[in-house]
């Protein structure tokens, strides 16, 4: 499994920017696809993006299509979530997850598919 550790949360303006980054301490970080993940406060941990093993294809939650990117770099082993013009909703932990190239890239939606997690970060959204 996937050692991560996620950084960059902390308090964004609503319509402003805000960038996280995961680092992978793993020993082949290209055979792993990766995503992110958020989970407010009473919630369910809910899906907002993820990233195939190349970074050729991506996928996100309709709720953030268009205004947050994923993209990673496999010479540094990190994978970041650029969150453009965000909104207050968008507050919670943010998660980084890792999961072996195998698994079905259609299923890397819900939690229960990715079995490496980090700590999780932080954001807060203000209006």
């Amino acid at each position: 499994q996937a050692q991560l550790v996620e950084s960059g949360g902390g308090l964004a303006q609503a319509r402003g920017s805000l960038k996280l980054s995961c680092a992978a301490s793993v020993r082949t970080f290209t055979t792993y696809h990766m995503g992110w993940f958020l989970q407010a406060p009473t919630t369910e941990r809910e899906f907002v993006a993820r990233i195939n093993r190349s970074g050729d294809y991506t996928y996100y939650a309709d709720s953030v299509k268009g205004r947050f990117t994923i993209s990673r770099d496999n010479a540094k082993n990190t994978v970041n979530l650029q969150m453009n013009s965000p909104k207050p909703e968008d507050t919670a932990v943010y998660y980084c997850a890792a999961e072996f190239w195998t698994t079905r890239w259609g299923a890397l939606t819900t939690r229960g598919a990715f079995r490496s997690w980090g700590q999780g970060t932080q954001v807060t959204v203000s209006s």
